[in-house]
């Protein structure tokens, strides 16, 4: 450990859209660590705020409020680890308020990239009527088929008919305002994610089709992160080898 080391009381993971917390489950059943806080988003499986909009910023600021008080109440900063959109989140907090984490990893970085672009899925979303029309016709779907692109994506089948169950309307109905509420998300948070004075991993899996791995890895290197290419891992990494990740994540925590 380097001098001036604080030990963070708490590691705090932050899921994606279309998820719950239980997407990390497994591999936090693999670390050594016990000090594990896996966040739940407003409207992914629990209730949503009175007067909360679901966009992008609103949720960054709900975040970093939660982290606020996990600080206080754990006396240090927080390994913050983020995924898919909770990866966006916990790159807005890295670049806002860097003095609530001692380290940060996320496999988002390339939303902050100049030549991000978003996904096929994603410009559905925040499509007015054609994504209201996709979900509807998600949500009126058997569980079975709703899985199998999650199957196709890498998910192991237990878990994607899990995630396909969490998927509801709560849910869908906060998709899409924050998806909408992104679409210029690198202009917006881009410029900020640059020289972050916490010690940061960006993670780049070579099989994922949403996040481009060019995107992150520029990002990462202008944020001055380790940059690390998940090799033949895919989106939900995390599902796929939850070993594998808990070592890679405990790894990067005893070097920092």
């Amino acid at each position: 450990m380097g001098p001036g080391y604080v030990r963070a009381m708490v590691a705090v993971f932050v899921h994606g859209v279309p998820e719950t917390p239980r997407v990390w489950d497994g591999l936090r059943q693999h670390l050594n660590r016990t000090d594990t806080v896996a966040v739940t988003l407003p409207g992914f499986g629990t209730t949503v705020p009175s007067g909360f909009g679901s966009t992008m910023n609103e949720y960054a600021d709900w975040l970093i409020a939660e982290l606020e008080q996990i600080v206080k109440d754990s006396d240090g900063p927080v390994d913050l680890v983020g995924h898919d959109w909770g990866g966006g989140f916990a790159l807005r907090v890295v670049s806002t308020r860097p003095d609530l984490v001692r380290s940060w990893v996320l496999d988002a970085a390339g939303l902050a990239a100049p030549d991000f672009e978003w996904h096929d899925f994603a410009k559905i979303w925040q499509t007015p009527g054609e994504g209201e029309a996709f979900f509807e016709g998600q949500l009126d779907a058997p569980v079975a088929e709703r899985a199998a692109p999650f199957v196709m994506f890498g998910v192991p089948e237990p878990a994607a008919i899990e995630m396909a169950e969490g998927v509801d309307k709560r849910m869908t109905d906060c998709i899409l305002p924050l998806y909408r509420s992104a679409v210029s998300v690198r202009d917006e948070w881009g410029p900020d994610f640059v020289d972050i004075p916490k010690p940061g991993l960006v993670l780049v899996p070579t099989n994922d089709p949403f996040l481009s791995g060019s995107s992150a890895q520029q990002a990462g290197e202008r944020a001055g992160a380790e940059i690390k290419e998940l090799d033949g891992r895919g989106h939900w990494w995390m599902l796929e080898d939850p070993a594998g990740g808990a070592q890679l994540l405990e790894s990067f925590w005893s070097s920092v």
